[in-house]
């Protein structure tokens, strides 16, 4: 259930910038998705299909590319992608740490919107 306030953040933000920039629809929006963030595709567009009744975001389809979730060691700062499925078995491919810092993974951003 915690797409429903993301998804209401996200509808703010795309119409701050449709009525900044004078746009008259709002298509597409196209979202980066952290691998780690536990949000679910179907349930942002719904919620957003929802919201956006009555606005000119009202049809838009989001499209999600998920982000891979990336740690910096702590023993030597290397940053690298980590296996989602193997998050618990992290180990640094320079130096072979097990320590490290979750650097992104769990983000949200809007990339683009194709609009008229």
């Amino acid at each position: 259930m915690h797409e429903l306030p993301i998804t209401e953040s996200i509808l703010k933000v795309v119409l701050k910038h449709a009525e900044k920039n004078g746009v008259r629809q709002v298509n597409l929006i196209r979202m980066g998705v952290g691998m780690l963030s536990e949000l679910e595709d179907e349930w942002l567009q719904n919620y957003f299909d929802y919201l956006s009744k009555g606005t000119v975001a009202e049809g838009a389809k989001l499209v999600i590319d998920r982000l891979p979730a990336k740690v910096r060691c702590n023993a030597c700062s290397n940053t690298y992608e980590a296996q989602t499925a193997k998050i618990a078995e992290l180990k640094c491919p320079e130096c072979g740490e097990k320590a490290g810092t979750l650097i992104s993974g769990r983000e949200y951003t809007i990339k683009e919107m194709e609009v008229q």
